[in-house]
């Protein structure tokens, strides 16, 4: 692959996730903050992202398969983006920031599977290649971090303007991305295309609807990290614990970087059976750990998130399009941002805080929380999800790479 088109894509995933990473970590912070949102308000506002992934990106999916070159669908996706973003920072009642935040979620959400499947198209070697590419994504999203922790904005309006900036450029760039024509495109129109059912053909082989069954129970342990770990590291005192997780996107990157040479040695299965394993053990190790002598219990735990993440959902994202037919991979990534960042996500939104409430009680205006019990919970779910794939996906099938 040329250097100066492996940069474009490599930009192209940085800005992607610098936009994201600008509004959705300090969301709820500015909510009720600033807003004075409720929890039900500003847990409803950050449910938008979920309900966003479960509407848009099987209908954009297919007109990049079938209408439009997909730069162009990421190029207006993100300009109409850009004013939707400025619009929130000029509201402060709940309908309006609700209605704007879920009109800006459709738009955003579907450029996750439409950047992917951009990328892929241009690869002749997507196992060795889309590692590193995807390796940006993570970068951008620990730059943005730092950059409004540095600045100090975390409760103002500013960081939806960052993401509003971030989005033009996007829009801008995304006109210098390789022309990327629809696959399908003269193919006949049916309803179950317009619903984006024609992804569903991909369910007839086993081997894949069992990935998916798993793909949505896995992120139940991904969104009760998620949920959860800061919460729990501060209440135990854990100092400085938002800066200490950063250390999980800093081992995301290296696990990257490691992927191809794992792909050529071990099957799909293999990889994602080791990254279900790697969730089960970080969440004995949260359990057990302690701000003093078993403070490396935490780090070690934070440092297993580049595989416990790159293993499981990177490895997905490829192994769908290596499954999906030509014609149907912006509409199959979209089906699979439908079910775990949709479907996925939604459901364990619902059930995360009925979760901790069974493991907490309360005395009085004493609240206290029975941490050990709901990690190794946790631990014993994704061990459950680790035995659904071993016993029930059954195939030899490798991530294609070339070899080095």
């Amino acid at each position: 692959m040329p250097i100066s088109l492996k940069a474009r894509l490599c930009l192209m995933m940085f800005l992607n996730y610098v936009i994201w990473g600008s509004w959705y970590v300090t969301l709820n912070t500015y909510l009720t903050v600033t807003l004075k949102f409720s929890g039900t308000e500003a847990g409803a506002v950050f449910g938008t992202t979920a309900l966003a992934s479960m509407i848009t990106p099987f209908f954009i999916g297919l007109i990049a398969d079938r209408f439009f070159a997909t730069e162009k669908v990421l190029a207006a996706l993100h300009l109409i983006g850009a004013v939707i973003l400025y619009f929130v920072t000029r509201v402060t009642d709940f309908p309006s920031v609700y209605a704007l935040m879920l009109l800006y979620c459709l738009c955003y959400f579907p450029t996750i599977g439409l950047t992917n499947s951009l990328t892929l198209r241009q690869l002749t070697d997507a196992g060795g290649e889309f590692p590193f590419i995807r390796m940006f994504a993570t970068i951008g999203w620990i730059a943005i971090g730092l950059t409004i922790g540095n600045m100090g904005v975390e409760t103002t309006a500013t960081p939806f303007l960052l993401a509003a900036g971030a989005s033009l450029g996007m829009s801008a760039f995304c006109l210098t991305l390789p022309h990327t024509p629809p696959a399908g495109k003269g193919q006949k129109i049916t309803a179950g295309s317009l619903l984006g059912l024609d992804a569903l053909v991909m369910l007839k082989k086993r081997p894949y609807l069992v990935f998916v069954v798993a793909s949505i129970l896995a992120c139940v342990p991904l969104t009760f990290y998620f949920s959860f770990t800061n919460v729990y590291l501060n209440e135990v005192g854990v100092v400085n614990a938002a800066g200490k997780m950063t250390l999980g996107q800093v081992s995301e990157v290296g696990v990257m970087l490691l992927m191809p040479f794992i792909f050529r040695r071990v099957t799909v299965r293999g990889v994602l059976i080791l990254g279900l394993a790697c969730w089960s053990l970080r969440y004995g190790l949260l359990a057990y750990g302690s701000a003093g002598a078993g403070v490396w219990m935490f780090y070690l735990a934070i440092l297993l998130h580049g595989f416990c993440y790159d293993f499981f959902f990177m490895t997905g994202q490829l192994y769908t399009d290596q499954e999906a037919p030509a014609h149907l991979r912006g509409t199959a990534q979209g089906f699979l941002t439908f079910l775990t960042y949709g479907v996925g996500m939604f459901i364990v939104s619902m059930l995360s805080g009925v979760s901790l409430d069974f493991f907490t009680t309360k005395t009085g205006a004493a609240v206290t929380h029975n941490w050990i019990a709901f990690w190794l919970g946790c631990g014993g779910g994704a061990l459950a999800i680790l035995a659904l794939v071993a016993v029930f996906f059954q195939t030899r099938a490798k991530i294609e790479t070339k070899a080095a």
